[in-house]
Protein backbone atom coordinates (compact mmCIF):
# COMPACT_ATOMS: atom_id res chain seq x y z
CA UNK A 1 0.00 0.00 0.00
CA UNK A 2 3.06 1.95 0.85
CA UNK A 3 4.23 1.91 -2.67
CA UNK A 4 1.21 2.61 -3.96
CA UNK A 5 0.72 5.78 -2.47
CA UNK A 6 4.24 6.45 -3.12
CA UNK A 7 3.67 6.23 -7.11
CA UNK A 8 -0.03 8.07 -6.71
CA UNK A 9 2.30 10.92 -5.13
CA UNK A 10 4.79 10.85 -7.79
CA UNK A 11 1.93 11.19 -10.41
CA UNK A 12 0.32 14.50 -8.56
CA UNK A 13 3.92 16.07 -7.79
CA UNK A 14 4.68 15.49 -11.56
CA UNK A 15 1.47 14.52 -13.65
CA UNK A 16 1.54 11.55 -16.03
CA UNK A 17 4.35 9.96 -14.04
CA UNK A 18 2.21 7.64 -12.09
CA UNK A 19 1.03 6.55 -15.72
CA UNK A 20 3.90 5.50 -17.00
CA UNK A 21 4.92 3.99 -13.77
CA UNK A 22 1.99 1.35 -14.33
CA UNK A 23 3.16 1.00 -17.68
CA UNK A 24 0.84 3.33 -19.56
CA UNK A 25 2.48 4.88 -22.76
CA UNK A 26 -0.97 7.30 -22.42
CA UNK A 27 1.01 9.21 -19.47
CA UNK A 28 3.15 10.96 -22.25
CA UNK A 29 0.59 12.73 -23.59
CA UNK A 30 -0.30 14.05 -20.16
CA UNK A 31 3.42 14.72 -18.98
CA UNK A 32 4.75 16.42 -22.08
CA UNK A 33 2.08 18.78 -21.88
CA UNK A 34 2.50 20.00 -18.12
CA UNK A 35 6.22 19.97 -18.19
CA UNK A 36 6.09 22.13 -21.29
CA UNK A 37 3.35 24.50 -20.26
CA UNK A 38 5.27 25.04 -16.86
CA UNK A 39 8.40 25.68 -18.34
CA UNK A 40 6.43 28.49 -20.40
CA UNK A 41 4.52 29.93 -17.76
CA UNK A 42 7.86 30.41 -15.69
CA UNK A 43 9.07 31.94 -18.58
CA UNK A 44 6.64 34.63 -19.65
CA UNK A 45 5.59 35.61 -16.23
CA UNK A 46 9.10 35.72 -14.74
CA UNK A 47 8.54 39.34 -13.75
CA UNK A 48 6.49 41.78 -12.22
CA UNK A 49 5.40 43.46 -15.10
CA UNK A 50 4.43 40.27 -17.25
CA UNK A 51 2.11 39.43 -13.82
CA UNK A 52 0.97 42.95 -14.50
CA UNK A 53 0.28 42.49 -17.94
CA UNK A 54 -1.78 39.79 -17.04
CA UNK A 55 -3.94 41.32 -14.09
CA UNK A 56 -4.51 44.18 -16.37
CA UNK A 57 -6.27 42.06 -19.30
CA UNK A 58 -9.70 40.75 -18.84
CA UNK A 59 -9.67 38.13 -21.61
CA UNK A 60 -5.99 36.64 -20.56
CA UNK A 61 -7.53 36.45 -17.30
CA UNK A 62 -10.64 34.50 -18.01
CA UNK A 63 -8.24 32.16 -20.53
CA UNK A 64 -6.20 32.14 -17.50
CA UNK A 65 -9.03 30.84 -15.06
CA UNK A 66 -10.18 28.13 -18.27
CA UNK A 67 -6.60 26.83 -18.39
CA UNK A 68 -6.61 26.41 -14.56
CA UNK A 69 -9.73 24.69 -14.29
CA UNK A 70 -9.03 21.95 -17.37
CA UNK A 71 -5.86 21.61 -15.85
CA UNK A 72 -7.48 20.88 -12.04
CA UNK A 73 -10.05 18.42 -13.66
CA UNK A 74 -7.18 16.38 -15.81
CA UNK A 75 -4.66 16.52 -12.64
CA UNK A 76 -7.52 15.24 -10.31
CA UNK A 77 -8.09 12.67 -12.96
CA UNK A 78 -4.85 11.45 -12.78
CA UNK A 79 -3.99 11.08 -9.27
CA UNK A 80 -6.91 8.91 -8.52
CA UNK A 81 -6.89 6.83 -11.43
CA UNK A 82 -3.21 6.04 -10.64
CA UNK A 83 -3.80 4.96 -7.33
CA UNK A 84 -6.52 2.94 -8.77
CA UNK A 85 -4.12 1.45 -10.86
CA UNK A 86 -1.24 0.77 -8.74
CA UNK A 87 -3.03 -0.50 -5.47
CA UNK A 88 -3.01 -3.85 -4.34
CA UNK A 89 -5.62 -6.04 -5.41
CA UNK A 90 -5.65 -7.97 -2.54
CA UNK A 91 -5.77 -5.71 0.49
CA UNK A 92 -7.71 -5.84 4.18
CA UNK A 93 -10.35 -3.15 3.26
CA UNK A 94 -8.92 -0.75 6.49
CA UNK A 95 -5.61 -0.17 4.21
CA UNK A 96 -7.80 0.99 1.13
CA UNK A 97 -10.27 3.04 2.43
CA UNK A 98 -7.14 4.84 4.44
CA UNK A 99 -5.50 4.86 0.97
CA UNK A 100 -8.36 6.23 -0.78
CA UNK A 101 -9.09 9.09 2.16
CA UNK A 102 -5.47 9.98 1.70
CA UNK A 103 -5.91 10.22 -2.02
CA UNK A 104 -8.67 12.45 -1.64
CA UNK A 105 -7.73 14.67 1.22
CA UNK A 106 -4.57 15.13 -1.23
CA UNK A 107 -6.86 16.47 -4.30
CA UNK A 108 -8.94 18.68 -2.27
CA UNK A 109 -5.34 20.47 -0.13
CA UNK A 110 -4.23 20.91 -3.97
CA UNK A 111 -7.16 21.96 -5.16
CA UNK A 112 -8.30 24.73 -2.86
CA UNK A 113 -5.22 27.18 -3.97
CA UNK A 114 -6.21 26.13 -7.19
CA UNK A 115 -9.96 27.09 -7.05
CA UNK A 116 -9.14 30.45 -5.38
CA UNK A 117 -6.41 31.61 -7.60
CA UNK A 118 -9.63 30.64 -10.51
CA UNK A 119 -11.65 33.17 -8.00
CA UNK A 120 -9.51 35.71 -8.11
CA UNK A 121 -8.86 35.98 -11.59
CA UNK A 122 -12.40 36.01 -12.68
CA UNK A 123 -13.00 38.98 -9.98
CA UNK A 124 -9.81 40.98 -11.29
CA UNK A 125 -11.25 40.68 -14.79
CA UNK A 126 -14.60 41.94 -13.54
CA UNK A 127 -13.36 44.63 -12.09
CA UNK A 128 -10.96 45.80 -15.21
CA UNK A 129 -13.94 45.80 -17.36
CA UNK A 130 -16.12 47.89 -15.59
CA UNK A 131 -14.04 50.56 -14.25
CA UNK A 132 -11.40 51.16 -16.95
CA UNK A 133 -13.00 49.45 -20.45
CA UNK A 134 -14.87 51.83 -22.49
CA UNK A 135 -14.80 55.08 -20.68
CA UNK A 136 -15.81 57.78 -22.93
CA UNK A 137 -14.16 61.32 -22.09
CA UNK A 138 -13.90 64.70 -23.88
CA UNK A 139 -10.05 65.19 -21.49
CA UNK A 140 -8.17 62.20 -22.67
CA UNK A 141 -4.61 63.09 -22.73
CA UNK A 142 -3.39 62.88 -26.68
CA UNK A 143 -0.97 60.18 -28.14
CA UNK A 144 -1.28 57.80 -25.62
CA UNK A 145 -1.16 53.99 -26.58
CA UNK A 146 0.53 50.97 -25.10
CA UNK A 147 3.73 51.16 -26.33
CA UNK A 148 3.85 54.96 -24.99
CA UNK A 149 1.07 55.23 -22.47
CA UNK A 150 2.58 58.76 -21.31
CA UNK A 151 2.86 60.36 -24.86
CA UNK A 152 6.87 61.09 -24.24
CA UNK A 153 5.59 63.40 -21.16
CA UNK A 154 7.85 63.34 -18.07
CA UNK A 155 4.88 63.76 -15.85
CA UNK A 156 0.95 62.12 -15.24
CA UNK A 157 -1.48 63.49 -13.09
CA UNK A 158 -4.66 62.10 -11.55
CA UNK A 159 -7.21 64.16 -10.17
CA UNK A 160 -8.79 62.40 -6.47
CA UNK A 161 -11.74 63.87 -6.15
CA UNK A 162 -14.60 62.68 -3.14
CA UNK A 163 -17.89 63.39 -3.14
CA UNK A 164 -20.67 62.47 -0.78
CA UNK A 165 -23.08 60.60 -3.63
CA UNK A 166 -23.32 57.61 -5.89
CA UNK A 167 -20.76 57.71 -8.35
CA UNK A 168 -22.89 56.93 -11.02
CA UNK A 169 -25.48 59.90 -9.29
CA UNK A 170 -25.55 63.36 -11.13
CA UNK A 171 -25.39 66.79 -9.35
CA UNK A 172 -22.92 64.89 -6.74
CA UNK A 173 -20.52 67.95 -4.98
CA UNK A 174 -16.97 66.97 -5.17
CA UNK A 175 -15.69 68.33 -1.35
CA UNK A 176 -12.50 66.42 -1.72
CA UNK A 177 -10.13 67.76 -4.13
CA UNK A 178 -6.44 66.45 -4.95
CA UNK A 179 -4.40 66.55 -7.66
CA UNK A 180 -1.74 63.59 -7.68
CA UNK A 181 1.32 64.21 -10.17
CA UNK A 182 3.89 61.33 -10.82
CA UNK A 183 6.99 61.04 -12.12
CA UNK A 184 6.90 58.57 -14.74
CA UNK A 185 10.68 58.01 -14.65
CA UNK A 186 11.31 58.22 -11.26
CA UNK A 187 7.94 57.64 -9.59
CA UNK A 188 8.27 60.66 -6.90
CA UNK A 189 5.09 62.42 -6.25
CA UNK A 190 3.40 65.56 -5.39
CA UNK A 191 -0.39 66.25 -4.43
CA UNK A 192 -1.62 69.48 -4.61
CA UNK A 193 -4.38 70.20 -1.78
CA UNK A 194 -7.75 72.67 -2.75
CA UNK A 195 -10.11 74.04 -0.96
CA UNK A 196 -13.67 72.80 -1.93
CA UNK A 197 -14.91 76.41 -1.21
CA UNK A 198 -12.34 78.06 -3.64
CA UNK A 199 -14.04 80.78 -6.34
CA UNK A 200 -13.31 81.75 -9.35
CA UNK A 201 -11.83 78.65 -11.13
CA UNK A 202 -10.37 79.41 -14.21
CA UNK A 203 -10.65 77.07 -17.55
CA UNK A 204 -7.37 77.05 -20.09
CA UNK A 205 -7.74 79.81 -22.60
CA UNK A 206 -8.34 76.77 -24.83
CA UNK A 207 -11.28 75.00 -23.76
CA UNK A 208 -14.89 75.92 -25.14
CA UNK A 209 -15.69 76.48 -21.05
CA UNK A 210 -13.33 79.79 -20.84
CA UNK A 211 -15.13 81.48 -23.34
CA UNK A 212 -18.40 81.22 -21.27
CA UNK A 213 -16.12 82.04 -18.11
CA UNK A 214 -13.22 83.93 -19.60
CA UNK A 215 -12.83 85.72 -15.75
CA UNK A 216 -13.57 82.15 -13.97
CA UNK A 217 -16.28 79.91 -12.60
CA UNK A 218 -19.28 82.02 -11.51
CA UNK A 219 -23.03 81.55 -10.81
CA UNK A 220 -25.98 83.65 -10.41
CA UNK A 221 -27.64 83.54 -7.23
CA UNK A 222 -26.38 81.19 -4.52
CA UNK A 223 -22.88 81.73 -3.92
CA UNK A 224 -22.16 78.71 -2.62
CA UNK A 225 -23.26 77.68 -6.32
CA UNK A 226 -19.84 79.34 -7.99
CA UNK A 227 -17.80 77.14 -5.23
CA UNK A 228 -15.00 74.71 -6.44
CA UNK A 229 -17.06 72.06 -5.43
CA UNK A 230 -20.17 72.64 -7.76
CA UNK A 231 -18.26 72.68 -10.92
CA UNK A 232 -18.83 68.84 -11.37
CA UNK A 233 -22.70 69.07 -10.76
CA UNK A 234 -23.77 72.44 -12.07
CA UNK A 235 -21.52 72.30 -15.26
CA UNK A 236 -22.82 69.81 -17.30
CA UNK A 237 -26.49 70.35 -16.47
CA UNK A 238 -26.27 74.16 -17.41
CA UNK A 239 -23.87 73.07 -20.64
CA UNK A 240 -24.61 69.54 -21.94
CA UNK A 241 -22.47 68.60 -24.40
CA UNK A 242 -20.37 71.49 -23.87
CA UNK A 243 -16.40 70.01 -24.26
CA UNK A 244 -17.78 66.77 -26.51
CA UNK A 245 -18.81 63.18 -26.47
CA UNK A 246 -18.46 61.97 -22.53
CA UNK A 247 -19.98 59.90 -19.83
CA UNK A 248 -18.86 61.88 -17.30
CA UNK A 249 -18.99 65.40 -18.30
CA UNK A 250 -18.63 66.68 -14.53
CA UNK A 251 -15.32 64.76 -14.15
CA UNK A 252 -14.41 67.10 -17.45
CA UNK A 253 -15.39 69.87 -16.85
CA UNK A 254 -13.57 70.11 -13.08
CA UNK A 255 -10.33 68.13 -15.18
CA UNK A 256 -9.97 71.27 -17.07
CA UNK A 257 -11.27 73.84 -13.77
CA UNK A 258 -8.35 72.62 -12.18
CA UNK A 259 -5.69 72.41 -15.46
CA UNK A 260 -6.68 76.33 -15.62
CA UNK A 261 -5.97 76.96 -12.06
CA UNK A 262 -3.12 75.51 -11.57
CA UNK A 263 -1.30 75.75 -14.73
CA UNK A 264 -0.88 72.19 -15.67
CA UNK A 265 -2.45 69.40 -17.52
CA UNK A 266 -4.64 66.98 -15.73
CA UNK A 267 -5.10 63.58 -17.60
CA UNK A 268 -7.30 61.74 -15.18
CA UNK A 269 -9.89 61.67 -12.61
CA UNK A 270 -10.96 59.24 -9.81
CA UNK A 271 -13.97 59.88 -8.31
CA UNK A 272 -14.59 57.73 -4.76
CA UNK A 273 -18.13 57.74 -3.05
CA UNK A 274 -16.89 58.70 0.37
CA UNK A 275 -19.92 57.26 2.50
CA UNK A 276 -18.32 54.02 0.32
CA UNK A 277 -14.34 54.71 1.36
CA UNK A 278 -15.55 53.35 4.97
CA UNK A 279 -15.64 49.84 3.14
CA UNK A 280 -12.26 50.17 1.22
CA UNK A 281 -10.40 51.23 4.88
CA UNK A 282 -12.16 48.23 6.61
CA UNK A 283 -11.27 45.93 3.43
CA UNK A 284 -7.68 46.69 3.95
CA UNK A 285 -7.73 45.87 8.22
CA UNK A 286 -7.71 49.59 8.71
CA UNK A 287 -4.84 52.31 8.20
CA UNK A 288 -2.88 53.94 10.57
CA UNK A 289 -2.08 58.03 11.29
CA UNK A 290 -1.45 60.26 13.94
CA UNK A 291 -4.26 62.13 15.36
CA UNK A 292 -3.35 65.64 16.57
CA UNK A 293 -6.42 66.99 17.92
CA UNK A 294 -9.66 65.33 18.68
CA UNK A 295 -11.70 64.85 15.68
CA UNK A 296 -15.56 65.19 15.88
CA UNK A 297 -17.77 62.26 14.75
CA UNK A 298 -21.15 63.38 13.22
CA UNK A 299 -22.43 66.77 14.44
CA UNK A 300 -23.55 69.92 12.16
CA UNK A 301 -22.35 73.48 13.30
CA UNK A 302 -24.54 75.03 11.41
CA UNK A 303 -27.50 73.27 12.75
CA UNK A 304 -26.26 72.92 16.31
CA UNK A 305 -25.93 69.24 16.11
CA UNK A 306 -23.35 68.63 18.58
CA UNK A 307 -20.90 65.43 17.80
CA UNK A 308 -21.70 61.82 19.08
CA UNK A 309 -18.27 61.29 19.79
CA UNK A 310 -14.62 62.08 19.24
CA UNK A 311 -11.38 60.32 17.70
CA UNK A 312 -9.04 60.83 20.51
CA UNK A 313 -5.44 62.11 19.64
CA UNK A 314 -2.50 59.88 19.72
CA UNK A 315 0.13 59.69 17.71
CA UNK A 316 0.17 56.06 15.28
CA UNK A 317 -3.50 55.69 15.76
CA UNK A 318 -5.33 52.59 14.21
CA UNK A 319 -8.41 53.51 12.48
CA UNK A 320 -11.18 51.47 11.38
CA UNK A 321 -13.58 52.79 8.29
CA UNK A 322 -15.56 54.51 10.34
CA UNK A 323 -13.20 56.55 12.14
CA UNK A 324 -10.90 56.68 9.24
CA UNK A 325 -13.58 58.49 7.43
CA UNK A 326 -14.52 61.21 10.38
CA UNK A 327 -10.79 61.62 10.35
CA UNK A 328 -11.04 62.87 6.66
CA UNK A 329 -14.37 64.39 7.12
CA UNK A 330 -15.70 65.83 10.22
CA UNK A 331 -15.96 69.55 10.57
CA UNK A 332 -17.17 70.07 13.87
CA UNK A 333 -14.69 72.50 15.60
CA UNK A 334 -12.49 72.56 12.37
CA UNK A 335 -12.96 73.81 9.72
CA UNK A 336 -12.20 72.93 5.73
CA UNK A 337 -8.60 73.61 5.89
CA UNK A 338 -8.17 71.16 8.52
CA UNK A 339 -10.26 68.77 7.29
CA UNK A 340 -8.08 69.23 3.53
CA UNK A 341 -5.11 68.45 5.45
CA UNK A 342 -6.18 65.62 7.06
CA UNK A 343 -7.78 64.18 4.12
CA UNK A 344 -4.10 64.57 2.87
CA UNK A 345 -2.52 62.23 5.91
CA UNK A 346 -5.58 59.83 5.08
CA UNK A 347 -4.15 59.51 1.30
CA UNK A 348 -0.52 58.61 2.44
CA UNK A 349 -2.05 56.47 4.99
CA UNK A 350 -3.64 54.87 1.98
CA UNK A 351 -0.55 53.82 0.46
CA UNK A 352 1.28 52.96 3.48
CA UNK A 353 -1.03 50.25 4.08
CA UNK A 354 -1.37 49.36 0.34
CA UNK A 355 1.81 46.30 1.07
CA UNK A 356 0.90 43.66 -1.47
CA UNK A 357 0.48 41.04 1.28
CA UNK A 358 -3.17 42.78 2.42
CA UNK A 359 -4.07 43.62 -0.87
CA UNK A 360 -3.08 39.57 -1.88
CA UNK A 361 -5.22 38.46 1.35
CA UNK A 362 -7.96 41.42 1.25
CA UNK A 363 -8.62 41.45 -2.27
CA UNK A 364 -11.89 39.88 -3.09
CA UNK A 365 -13.20 42.87 -0.59
CA UNK A 366 -11.03 45.29 -1.75
CA UNK A 367 -12.41 44.53 -5.56
CA UNK A 368 -16.02 44.43 -4.72
CA UNK A 369 -15.90 47.30 -2.81
CA UNK A 370 -13.73 49.35 -5.48
CA UNK A 371 -16.73 48.36 -8.35
CA UNK A 372 -19.21 50.10 -6.00
CA UNK A 373 -17.52 53.47 -4.84
CA UNK A 374 -15.25 54.02 -7.44
CA UNK A 375 -15.45 55.54 -10.91
CA UNK A 376 -12.39 56.38 -13.35
CA UNK A 377 -12.15 57.37 -17.13
CA UNK A 378 -8.16 55.88 -16.64
CA UNK A 379 -8.38 53.27 -20.13
CA UNK A 380 -7.11 49.94 -20.04
CA UNK A 381 -4.08 50.82 -22.67
CA UNK A 382 -2.24 52.58 -19.69
CA UNK A 383 -3.45 50.79 -16.93
CA UNK A 384 -0.09 48.37 -16.73
CA UNK A 385 2.16 51.54 -16.86
CA UNK A 386 0.15 53.28 -14.72
CA UNK A 387 0.31 50.09 -11.98
CA UNK A 388 4.10 49.64 -12.44
CA UNK A 389 4.35 53.21 -11.66
CA UNK A 390 2.44 52.99 -8.41
CA UNK A 391 4.52 50.31 -7.13
CA UNK A 392 7.60 53.02 -6.90
CA UNK A 393 5.44 55.41 -5.61
CA UNK A 394 5.98 53.94 -2.24
CA UNK A 395 9.76 53.70 -2.59
CA UNK A 396 9.82 57.83 -1.89
CA UNK A 397 7.70 59.99 0.50
CA UNK A 398 5.09 61.54 -1.20
CA UNK A 399 5.20 65.37 -0.79
CA UNK A 400 1.93 67.51 -0.31
CA UNK A 401 1.38 71.65 -1.03
CA UNK A 402 -2.13 72.56 0.51
CA UNK A 403 -3.73 75.57 -0.89
CA UNK A 404 -4.91 77.38 2.69
CA UNK A 405 -6.21 80.15 3.66
CA UNK A 406 -3.00 82.53 4.38
CA UNK A 407 -1.48 86.42 3.70
CA UNK A 408 -1.04 84.62 0.43
CA UNK A 409 -4.12 82.96 -0.46
CA UNK A 410 -8.06 83.72 0.05
CA UNK A 411 -10.67 81.22 -1.59
CA UNK A 412 -12.52 83.80 -1.85
CA UNK A 413 -10.26 85.65 -4.79
CA UNK A 414 -7.11 83.06 -5.03
CA UNK A 415 -4.55 84.82 -6.77
CA UNK A 416 -4.49 82.18 -9.37
CA UNK A 417 -0.49 83.72 -10.68
CA UNK A 418 0.90 82.59 -7.17
CA UNK A 419 -0.52 79.45 -7.55
CA UNK A 420 0.61 78.33 -10.42
CA UNK A 421 3.85 79.30 -9.41
CA UNK A 422 3.99 77.58 -6.42
CA UNK A 423 2.78 74.73 -8.54
CA UNK A 424 5.98 75.13 -10.94
CA UNK A 425 8.56 75.48 -8.14
CA UNK A 426 6.98 72.27 -6.52
CA UNK A 427 7.33 70.37 -9.78
CA UNK A 428 10.96 71.56 -10.09
CA UNK A 429 11.82 69.47 -6.76
CA UNK A 430 9.73 66.98 -7.95
CA UNK A 431 11.94 66.51 -10.95
CA UNK A 432 15.09 66.97 -8.56
CA UNK A 433 15.71 70.54 -9.86
CA UNK A 434 17.04 73.07 -7.75
CA UNK A 435 14.31 76.00 -7.30
CA UNK A 436 14.71 78.68 -9.19
CA UNK A 437 16.58 81.64 -7.96
CA UNK A 438 18.65 79.16 -6.17
CA UNK A 439 18.44 80.02 -2.17
CA UNK A 440 15.87 82.91 -2.44
CA UNK A 441 12.05 82.85 -1.25
CA UNK A 442 10.12 79.77 -1.90
CA UNK A 443 6.17 80.76 -2.93
CA UNK A 444 5.23 77.70 -2.32
CA UNK A 445 7.11 77.04 1.21
CA UNK A 446 4.01 78.73 2.75
CA UNK A 447 1.68 75.87 1.59
CA UNK A 448 4.29 72.98 1.80
CA UNK A 449 2.56 70.79 4.28
CA UNK A 450 5.24 67.96 4.50
CA UNK A 451 5.30 68.07 8.79
CA UNK A 452 0.99 68.35 8.76
CA UNK A 453 0.91 64.06 9.03
CA UNK A 454 3.46 64.36 11.81
CA UNK A 455 2.19 63.91 15.68
CA UNK A 456 2.53 67.16 16.93
CA UNK A 457 0.07 67.44 19.70
CA UNK A 458 -1.86 70.83 19.85
CA UNK A 459 -2.21 72.05 23.32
Amino acid sequence: MRGALGVTLLGAVLPGAGWLWSGRLIGYVLLVPVVGGSVYALATLRDVDALVDLATDPARLRAFAVVLGIGLTVWAVSVVTTYVWVRPVRVARWPSVAGALVVAVACVAAALPVVQTMRYTAVQADLVETLFTDNRTATAPRGISEEDPWAGREHVSILLLGGDGSVSREGVRTDTVMLLVLNTRTGRSVVFSLPRNMMYAQFPEDSPLHAVFPDGFTSDGDPSAGMLNAVYGLLPARYPGILGDSDNEGADALKQAIAGSLGIDVDYYVLVNLMGFQQVVDAMGGVTVNVNEPVAINGNTDLGIPPTGYIEPGPDQHLDGFHALWFSRGRWGSDDYERMLRQRCMVGALIEAADPVTLVRRYLDLAQAGKEIVRTDIPRSVLPALVNLGLRVKEHRVRSVAFVSSDRFFPGDPDYAWMQESVSRAMATLDGARRPGGGGPDPGRSVDVRNSCAYQPIT
